[in-house]
């Protein structure tokens, strides 16, 4: 739980998606430096947010042993990610009234900054955004961000009656606040998309799991 005076945050791990780069199944599942993948996202995220829960499609049950409440896209045809964040504030209007934000990450993400929720929130509060979302060099990470409850409806109509699909063309209507990490010597936003992508990150486990 956090303690500090930053807003009380519900954190959403997105993995909703098909994995087709790696011939299917679940990225979050796989092994890096002996611990899975959402196992490292979970620990790095979990002491930064008053609350975690997991996007989903299928059989919740294949998450289980993580211990987090698993919901599913309401919006048909896996949509993309912005689905997963319209689930998420959905879910969070209606179990934590209390909560006006949520913090939306990767679940193939393991090496996570911890001052991510901090930066993010600091960020918005200077610039006075509706949204913000994480850099790394000179890449930005649109599906690692901060989410207004209050903006759910807009989002559905963008999903549902326009048919929009990238979170970039949504970040774009609104005032946006964007925080850059360097992507040296390790990018905290390196996800696995490949199969070959899982070799590169045990090598950065290893430097990760050293520091």
């Amino acid at each position: 739980m956090v303690t500090t005076d930053i807003p009380l945050t519900q954190g959403v791990l997105l993995a909703g998606g098909l994995a087709r780069r790696m011939g299917g199944g679940d990225k979050p599942m796989r092994t890096i430096g002996g611990r899975t993948i959402l196992e490292r996202v979970i620990a790095r995220l979990k002491p930064q947010c008053s609350g975690l829960i997991l996007n989903a499609n299928g059989d919740p049950a294949r998450f289980a042993a993580f211990g987090l409440q698993v919901i599913a896209d309401d919006v048909p045809g896996f949509p993309g990610p912005l689905a997963g964040v319209l689930a998420a504030l959905d879910w969070t209007a209606a179990n934590r009234p209390e909560v006006e934000w949520v913090l939306s990450a990767a679940g193939d993400c393991p090496f996570l900054p911890r001052d991510l929720v901090a930066r993010l929130h600091e960020a918005q509060a200077r610039e006075n955004a509706q949204l913000a979302v994480a850099a790394s060099g000179d890449q930005t990470h649109p599906v690692i961000g901060l989410w207004r409850v209050d903006l759910r409806e807009q989002l559905r109509h963008a999903l549902v009656v326009e048919d929009l699909r990238k979170i970039d063309r949504w970040t774009a209507r609104y005032p946006l606040a964007t925080v850059t990490w360097p992507a040296e010597p390790l990018d905290p936003f390196f996800n696995a998309n490949t199969v070959e992508d899982i070799a590169e990150a045990e090598r950065l486990a290893a430097l990760d799991d050293a520091a």
